[in-house]
C-alpha cells in the first residue's frame, strides 16, 4: 500500500506540473499574438487571451469536463452528460484520493490538466482572426465552441467514444486540439475577410509586419517549453520510459520543423525569414503531437522537417486564397495538425496502411463537424450582432475602440 500510495504521489505531481507547463503556454500564445500583429490592438489581444483561459476553466467545470468523458453514448456519438451536464460530480472526501478513479492521478488533477487544453482551442482561432473582430462576437464564439463543440469532439477518442473504438490514435492533440482550433479559425477568417491593407488592388498580398518580432520569438519560446507538459503529461503518468522517448520527440520535431521552414523559405523567397523558422518550429511541435509516445528520433525529426515545410507552402496557400491569417494559426495548427494525425499511420510503431486510413477518416470527421459547428456559431452572430468592427475602428485599432486605453501610451506621447 505504501509504494502504491508512493507511485500515486509522484505521477499526480508530475501530472500537476504538466498542468502549469500548459497553463503557461498560454503566455505563449498571448507574446506570439502580439508580436506578429500591430501595437494598436495589444491591450484587445491580451483581454482576449485571458478571457479564454477564465473562462474556458469556468465552462469546462461547469459542462465541459462531463461532456467529454462521459459514461456512455446516445446514438453513438452524443455524450450522455449532454442531458445532465452541470458541475462536477467526484466526492471532496480524501481530496479526490480515489484510486478506483486513477492510480496514475486524482479526479482533481485530471479535470484541471484537460481544462488548460480546452481553452487553447479559442486560443488558435484568436491568433487568426487578429485586429478586426468584435470583442462580443469572440466572447459568444469561445462560450459555444469551448463549452459545447470542443468537448463533444473530444469524447469521440478520449472519451472512449466511436473513434477509439475505430482505432483513431491522437495521442496529445494533433487533430483533437490544433485542427479542432484550426477548423473553427479556418471557418472564422473566411467570414470575416482580410484586414484593410492586406490585398492590393490586383488581389497580390502584402506584409502588414508585427510590431514586436522578439516578443513573438519569446512566445514560440514559452510555447516549447509548454509543450513538454502538453505531450509530456499526455503520458497520465511519471512512467519514465515513455515520457523521456516523448519528451525527446517533441524537441527533436520542434527542431527539425524550425530548421525545415528555415532552410526552404530561405531558398524559396531568398531571405532569412525569422517569422517562418519561428512557426516552423511550432509547426514541428504540432505535427509530433499525435504520435509523439510511438516514434524513433528519427521519426520525429522527418516528421518535423516536413512540418516545416508544410509551413512554408501553407502560409502561401492561404495568402493565394486571399485569407488572411496574422499569425500563421491555420497553418501551424490546422495544416500541421493533419499532418501529424496522418503521420501515426506512416511512421513509428502503429505504421500502416489501415492505420492511414483510420487516422484520415478522424480527419475527415473532425473536418465535417468542426466546420459545420463553427458556421452554425459564427454565422448567426454575423447576421445578427456582426462579426468585424467598423472600417474606422480597424484603422484607429481595437485598443482605443474596444478599451479606451493605449497599450503604449508613453511611446505614442514621444511620437507627438
Amino acid at each position: 500500500m505504501e509504494t502504491t500510495s508512493n507511485i500515486l504521489t509522484i505521477n499526480n505531481v508530475w501530472m500537476m506540473i504538466c498542468t502549469a507547463l500548459v497553463f503557461f503556454m498560454h503566455l505563449g500564445f498571448a507574446f506570439l499574438e502580439i508580436g506578429l500583429t500591430r501595437q494598436k490592438n495589444t491591450i484587445n489581444i491580451l483581454f482576449k487571451n485571458v478571457f479564454i483561459i477564465c473562462v474556458g476553466l469556468l465552462l469546462y467545470c461547469l459542462v465541459g469536463f462531463n461532456l467529454m468523458y462521459p459514461s456512455s453514448f446516445v446514438a453513438g456519438f452524443i455524450p450522455d452528460y449532454f442531458f445532465d451536464l452541470f458541475g462536477l460530480s467526484a466526492p471532496l472526501t480524501d481530496a479526490g484520493l480515489d484510486l478506483t478513479y486513477n492510480e496514475g492521478y486524482t479526479y482533481w488533477t485530471d479535470f484541471l490538466f484537460q481544462g488548460m487544453f480546452a481553452a487553447t482551442a479559442a486560443t488558435i482561432v484568436s491568433g487568426a482572426v487578429a485586429e478586426r473582430i468584435k470583442l462580443p462576437s469572440f466572447m459568444i464564439f469561445t462560450v459555444l465552441y469551448v463549452g459545447i463543440i470542443y468537448p463533444i469532439a473530444g469524447s469521440w477518442k478520449w472519451g472512449g467514444g466511436f473513434l477509439d473504438k475505430l482505432g483513431f490514435y491522437d495521442f496529445a492533440g494533433s487533430t483533437l486540439v490544433h485542427s479542432v482550433g484550426g477548423w473553427a479559425a479556418l471557418i472564422a477568417v473566411y467570414l470575416l475577410g482580410a484586414r484593410i491593407g492586406k490585398f492590393d488592388s490586383d488581389g497580390k498580398p502584402k506584409a502588414i509586419p508585427g510590431h514586436n518580432i522578439p516578443i513573438a520569438a519569446a512566445g514560440v519560446l514559452i510555447l516549447w517549453l509548454g509543450w513538454f507538459g502538453f505531450n509530456g503529461g499526455s503520458v497520465l503518468s511519471a512512467d519514465p520510459g515513455a515520457t523521456s522517448i516523448t519528451l525527446v520527440t517533441t524537441c527533436l520535431a520542434a527542431a527539425a520543423g524550425g530548421v525545415g521552414a528555415f532552410i526552404f523559405s530561405s531558398i524559396l523567397y531568398k531571405n532569412y525569414d525569422l517569422t517562418m523558422f519561428l512557426n516552423g518550429i511550432l509547426g514541428g511541435l504540432v505535427g509530433i503531437t499525435a504520435g509523439a509516445d510511438q516514434m524513433a528520433p528519427t521519426d520525429a525529426i522527418l516528421i518535423g522537417l516536413i512540418a516545416g515545410v508544410i509551413i512554408v507552402l501553407g502560409v502561401a496557400l492561404i495568402d493565394k486564397l486571399k485569407l488572411d491569417d496574422p499569425v500563421g494559426a491555420i497553418a501551424v495548427h490546422l495544416i500541421c495538425g493533419i499532418w501529424g494525425t496522418l503521420a501515426v499511420g506512416i511512421f513509428g510503431q502503429m505504421a500502416g496502411f489501415d492505420q492511414f486510413l483510420v487516422q484520415l477518416a478522424g480527419v475527415g470527421v473532425y473536418g465535417a463537424f468542426c466546420s459545420v459547428s463553427a458556421v452554425l456559431i459564427l454565422l448567426p452572430i454575423k447576421k445578427t450582432m456582426g462579426l468585424r468592427v467598423t472600417k474606422e475602428e480597424e484603422v484607429q485599432g481595437l485598443d482605443v475602440n474596444e478599451h479606451g486605453m493605449d497599450s503604449y501610451p508613453d511611446f505614442r506621447m514621444n511620437q507627438h
